[in-house]
């Protein structure tokens, strides 16, 4: 919403400062988006008089001018103009200055050998027109030496506010000085609208079909007006909001929409064939609005419909054929009532936005309609004359009754602000709304344009956004003695947090997928139970919601894949559904790699290095998640093979305990693969974190100060023999419970199958990290705990080191 300062002291009596102004707007609710002040942009400006202009010696283009710009000397500036002339007045600007249109400061320069000190401007270059085709040439009597915004009329700020969509009152300039009055910025100005004198009936009478969708409609004629250019004050608002005027009768229309908040049509009545009937359009029936565009209509549009067809969407724009132009001599002014909800479906169906949908969506001042059409009638005569026929008027206009028992209590129970019940009410009575009764408790009826406020609380904000929110004394928590505070957020969410910043640092990127997916993929991933259908869906594709985070994750691996990012890492914490219970919901984590995104891997790895992913990333990521998590591996169990969308030979389960399932992971099924079109490889994680057990309570001790180790850290490489069915991961165990306060990491760099080991054997190498804490280990230390590595692998799996 934008206005300027000057359109708002038209109703507004007041001494207050620009910057007085914007700040009380924004406190009372009204924040300011921004002020434009020409005057101050375009201060360096000024009206100056050329009084020669010669050509340049040296330059067949330019001229070399001498100014006068009504202080001292006159100035020399080369112009390239092809308008610049001896006596002509135009807009100088002195060195120093800053040239919007061409984003330089000037200076005083030298141009093919002619000096020149300052400008001589276009419209363009001063950004107020696109205009470029010459020097600005201002009329005969333009006084020289005055600020030319001064000059022009554009000394007048223009502000702009953001509302909110609950303040449809402040959709006019006149609430809005309502709202400053109220807060002690001045006084309200406007008497009631005087009724316009009439002659004679309205010649076009109007039928509603359906007065709910318009409950009120209003016409008038206007006979023997003279349309064309409206005045140049109105024209300057109009243009300093944005709106280009057009003629006087569409300007006034566009004048009542921001000064009163009242949008109007206006048809050329020559144009109009017959009687009106605001109806339901009729399947098929299209119009030429003023847009010129062609809008085909439904049944649930509402028209304005003459006997030859549609003449206006209702409410919302009006149609070219009855539009009002310079020939026009007899008009219908029109101010209707239109159903809010059907005006926003309306503007969305045909992708319309306009001043009038955007005040009538929010709800117009029922009790202005009348009044709105006088009040236009009058600036019709006043600016384009003509004699104005008493209105018709079709339906009704609601009376607004509301009326809400408020106690004054309400204020200080609600705000915590001590507000005396006097001001409250002073307050209440400049906003416009009536009070009845006295003592504690009062009848407040709300008046016509303030169609959000519902009932006490609302009475309540309205007090304390005029009193003041700023009158709230800060006031510090109160201080529990011999207390700890608890702890805030709860362990699931703690858990979620934490896993998005780990899965994060691994180099994943974290998507966010719908949870509603298609039957079928649902059905994939043991999901489809007819209680999570959809009663509404979205689309087709949306229809269920979601056992699980990897339909989501996978789909958008594939599609990025499908624009050329083949090597992606995703992973998503959220919501999954097994049932329409709450029980039914947990929080999962769950992570996707595809093509060569490796997890991060530690020194050699026992697959030579291969590029493309496979589950032990997979592997790899989860189990990092659970030790970010906290959670202790010594009770986890890894079990080969996984759910069905798992490959069953590249997958494992995670659980503690077979009643205890807690994820899975591994290479995703060729059938998933091929039933969503998806190209691998694809390897992918899922962790229901809802099913993680909370860690034990226990006494917090202080942690010791990290020290780095004073001692190298030594590795040292096992290759051991064993049979084809014995697991890495038993070795890799066996290996660390052989000396566990020296070894601090194990790591499988190598298996090997082939010639010089049997057929029902395999090589598995084994990485052993040492690390000392008390001295530098001598060679007998370190063959005595290889001689314990080797014979706790051999009791445990049965290996043979490899000669």
């Amino acid at each position: 919403m934008k206005f300027t300062l000057s359109w708002l002291k038209d109703h507004l009596e007041t001494s207050a400062s620009l910057d007085e102004i914007v700040e009380t707007l924004t406190r009372i609710g009204l924040e300011v988006e921004g002020v434009e002040d020409k005057a101050k942009t375009l201060a360096p400006y000024k009206v100056a008089y050329v009084i020669s202009a010669e050509q340049h010696p040296n330059a067949d283009r330019l001229r070399v001018c001498m100014v006068d710009t009504g202080e001292g000397a006159p100035i020399q500036v080369v112009c390239g103009a092809p308008n610049a002339r001896t006596g002509m007045k135009s807009v100088f600007a002195p060195p120093g200055t800053y040239i919007p249109g061409k984003n330089i400061t000037l200076g005083v320069g030298t141009i093919r050998g002619v000096e020149s000190a300052g400008m001589l401007c276009s419209a363009a270059e001063l950004e107020i027109s696109d205009d470029h085709d010459g020097i600005i040439d201002l009329p005969a009597d333009a006084p020289v030496g005055v600020p030319y915004a001064t000059y022009e009329g554009l000394d007048d700020p223009v502000i702009e506010i953001n509302l909110t969509p609950n303040r449809p009152d402040c959709t006019s300039i006149h609430g809005i000085a309502r709202d400053l009055a109220a807060v002690g910025l001045g006084t309200l100005k406007g008497d009631a609208v005087q009724a316009v004198a009439a002659k004679g009936a309205c010649p076009v009478s109007v039928t509603i079909e359906d007065e709910k969708l318009c409950p009120a409609f209003a016409l008038r004629l206007v006979r023997g007006v003279k349309n064309g250019p409206s005045p140049d004050w109105m024209q300057r608002r109009l243009l300093s909001i944005g709106l280009r005027p057009i003629n006087a009768l569409v300007d006034i229309t566009n004048y009542m929409t921001f000064d009163r908040g009242r949008p109007l049509h206006v048809f050329d009545a020559k144009k109009v064939n017959g009687n009106l009937t605001v109806r339901r359009a009729k399947e098929g029936e299209e119009v030429l609005a003023l847009d010129t565009r062609t809008y085909k209509l439904d049944p649930s549009i509402v028209v304005i419909a003459d006997e030859s067809g549609v003449e206006s969407i209702g409410g919302i724009m009006g149609g070219e054929h009855s539009g009002c132009d310079e020939n026009t001599t007899d008009v219908l002014i029109e101010s209707a009532l239109w159903d809010p909800h059907n005006i926003a479906q309306t503007g969305r169906k045909l992708g319309i936005i306009t001043d009038a949908r955007y005040r009538f969506e929010r709800g117009v001042d029922p009790a202005f309609t009348l009044p709105g059409l006088d009040l236009a009638t009058k600036l019709v005569i006043d600016l384009c004359g003509g004699e104005a026929s008493e209105a018709t008027v079709a339906g009704k206009v609601p009376e607004d009754t509301r009326v809400i028992e408020f106690p004054w209590s309400e204020v200080p129970r609600l705000s915590g602000l001590d507000v005396q019940p006097s001001e409250s009410e002073a307050i209440l009575k400049k906003l416009g709304f009536h009070l009845q009764g006295s003592g504690e408790r009062v009848g407040v009826t709300v008046p016509s344009w303030r169609p959000d406020i519902e009932g006490k609380a609302d009475l309540v904000e309205e007090v304390i956004r005029i009193a003041g929110v700023d009158r709230i004394l800060p006031k510090p928590l109160p201080r529990l003695e011999d207390t700890v505070a608890k702890p805030i957020l709860t362990l699931i969410q703690r858990r979620t947090r934490l896993a998005r910043r780990s899965l994060a640092v691994r180099g994943l990127v974290e998507a966010v997928t719908w949870s509603f997916i298609a039957k079928s993929e649902a059905e994939l991933f043991g999901g489809g139970d007819a209680r999570l259908a959809l009663a509404n869906p979205i689309a087709a594709e949306l229809s269920d919601m979601r056992p699980s985070l990897l339909p989501g994750l996978l789909k958008a691996a594939q599609r990025n894949a499908d624009r050329g990012y083949g090597d992606v890492a995703l992973f998503e914490v959220g919501q999954t559904f097994a049932s329409d219970e709450p029980e039914g919901q947990s929080i999962k984590a769950a992570a996707v790699r595809r093509g060569t995104a490796r997890a991060e891997g530690v020194g050699r790895h026992w697959d030579g290095g291969a590029q493309s992913v496979d589950a032990f990333d997979a592997k790899a990521d989860v189990l990092a998640l659970l030790a970010a998590l906290g959670i202790p591996a010594g009770g986890l169990q890894i079990v080969a093979g996984g759910p069905s969308w798992f490959h069953p030979g590249r997958s494992g389960t995670l659980q503690f305990g077979p009643k205890n399932v807690v994820g899975a992971f591994g290479e995703v099924h060729p059938k998933v693969l091929k039933a969503l079109d998806l190209k691998g490889p694809l390897v992918a994680f899922e962790l229901n974190l809802d099913a993680l057990v909370p860690p034990k309570a226990k006494p917090t001790k202080m942690k010791p100060k990290l020290n780095l180790p004073d001692f190298q850290p030594l590795t040292r490489d096992f290759a051991f023999v064993v049979g084809r069915n014995v697991a890495a991961g038993d070795i890799v165990k066996a290996a660390q419970g052989a000396e566990r306060q020296l070894i601090v990491g194990v790591d499988v760099f190598d298996i090997y199958e082939g010639t010089g080991i049997d057929p029902d054997k395999k090589s598995v190498a084994i990485a052993v990290t040492l690390q000392p804490t008390e001295k530098t280990l001598t060679d007998a230390e370190i063959e005595a705990v290889s001689a314990k590595i080797v014979g706790e692998v051999s009791k445990k799996t049965g290996a043979v080191l490899r000669s």
